[in-house]
């Protein structure tokens, strides 16, 4: 971890006041309490942590938090949901981490909010990091950059491929960091797998296979009152006013895996909910993470009946200018297999810690890592060649990125690309034709009603069409 720059941070931590204005003008301003003790114990003092607010304190945000808590170069100081419950349990989760971890139960005081907005107000928080529902990610980045916050967002980057865009050139103009939450650039294999590609080792990549599953369609499900502890209508929030079911929404008594995922409303499916990592690694070795497809097809099955109406099994084509042709089906391997005119590789999850000048035994290596030739594997990337950026860790290189004020391994224009191409595989899957993509102006061509679904309609007064910038 680098030393924290003093200079940056504290200046960092103003909020311009004409955009606080035109942002935040119905929420009223009072004193904020100070909320880390002056006597924190740790090795870094106070003022060169820095400060993160968490929003949407849920399943996959519960990892996120713990993987960002364990670095001595921030702090968690406030947290929010949507859910009283569950901000509750996320206060806890910090405060007993904390406790834990430097034996003073008084070590942090962690503020609750329950309308995010009022904690980009904070002049205190350098830092948000963005768990909640694919329908709420947009929005509040947009306007914690408008707030000068650095940002980590869970993916999907974005709900709409408009918004995707509106948040890319937001992010930039406003020059915050922001880290997107495809946590795979972090583990070495994907790299790895990338740099191989990208220097050649199995020849001319002309084909690209992603393994990636459909959901299975629901149950029905009777409407049911709204619990007290929810603020049903802030999280349907931009989208249109449907009726409550748990299973719509999250689970109220545990951290399962929540029912939105596979709802229309709120994202698309297992396309965005993990495409995006396949997407972006793959985009990686391709040397197309700036760029996108020309062309797109699919053909996926979607659900009769049920609350869950997201696709099903799928297969998709992508072609890109360069040449490559990307296939995308649940059909494949979970993973990523890069095809040469020399050889292949292939790519995928595991618990692969080797890097490449020192290769991990054959059967921990087919886990994560496969080639047709081992030898390829064993290839050492010389000092003139391609060598991709590294980190070990998502969440500490978004942290390292904040204090250096560099670029962090999954920037905000790389990840809407990624996003990019799971939304116009979605559009394509509704579609059920091929669909020619302009990568540049971000439109399809000469197709109006394929346009017509790069955004949505959003519910006053929620969405990123009510933001003023």
């Amino acid at each position: 971890m680098q030393k924290a720059n003093k200079t940056k941070i504290t200046r960092r931590k103003f909020v311009d006041t004409s955009v606080k204005a035109t942002l935040f003008s119905s929420v009223a301003i009072s004193g904020f309490p100070t909320i880390i003790p002056a006597s924190v114990i740790g090795k870094n003092p106070p003022s060169d942590k820095i400060n993160i607010g968490w929003i949407g304190c849920g399943r996959q945000g519960r990892g996120d938090i713990a993987g960002t808590m364990r670095f001595d170069t921030a702090i968690v100081v406030a947290v929010n949901d949507v859910d009283s419950n569950r901000m509750a349990l996320g206060k806890k989760m910090v405060e007993d981490y904390y406790t834990k971890k430097t034996g003073n139960s008084t070590y942090v005081n962690v503020k609750t909010y329950g309308d995010y907005k009022e904690m980009l107000l904070d002049k205190s928080i350098d830092a948000l990091m963005i768990t909640t529902p694919d329908h709420w990610h947009s929005q509040p980045a947009i306007e914690a950059a408008l707030a000068g916050k650095d940002i980590y967002l869970e993916k999907p980057t974005s709900l709409t491929i408009a918004e995707g865009r509106l948040l890319s050139d937001v992010v930039r103009q406003k020059k915050v960091i922001l880290q997107v939450g495809t946590q795979q650039r972090s583990s070495p294999q994907w790299r790895i797998a990338a740099e191989l590609v990208r220097n050649g080792r199995i020849g001319k990549l002309h084909t690209v296979k992603i393994g990636l599953p459909g959901d299975p369609s629901g149950p029905e499900a009777l409407e049911m009152p709204v619990p007290k502890n929810l603020n049903y209508d802030m999280w349907i929030g931009s989208t249109p006013e449907v009726y409550y079911t748990e299973i719509r929404v999250h689970p109220q008594k545990d951290f399962d895996r929540p029912g939105w995922l596979r709802c229309e409303q709120f994202g698309a499916g297992m396309i965005t909910g993990w495409g995006q990592h396949h997407f972006d690694s793959a985009a990686w070795g391709m040397d197309t993470e700036l760029t996108g497809p020309v062309s797109i097809e699919a053909v996926a099955a979607f659900p009769k009946s049920g609350l869950w109406d997201v696709h099903g099994d799928f297969m998709a084509k992508a072609e890109y200018k360069n040449g490559i042709t990307q296939l995308t089906s649940g059909g494949y391997p979970n993973g990523v297999r890069y095809e040469g005119t020399e050889g292949w590789i292939f790519v995928t999850r595991g618990n692969y810690t080797a890097t490449a000048s020192d290769p991990v035994v054959d059967d921990r290596n087919a886990k994560a890592l496969d080639a047709s030739d081992p030898k390829i594997l064993k290839s050492v990337i010389g000092e003139n060649e391609i060598h991709l950026y590294v980190s070990e860790s998502q969440q500490g290189n978004w942290l390292d990125c904040i204090k250096s004020r560099k670029e962090p391994i999954s920037p905000v224009e790389i990840g809407h690309r990624a996003c990019t191409v799971c939304l116009v595989t979605y559009i394509a899957m509704k579609l059920g034709r091929k669909l020619t993509w302009d990568p540049d102006k971000e439109r399809f061509v000469n197709d109006a009603e394929a346009n017509s679904m790069l955004s949505r309609p959003q519910r006053a007064p929620y969405g990123t069409n009510y933001i003023k910038i």
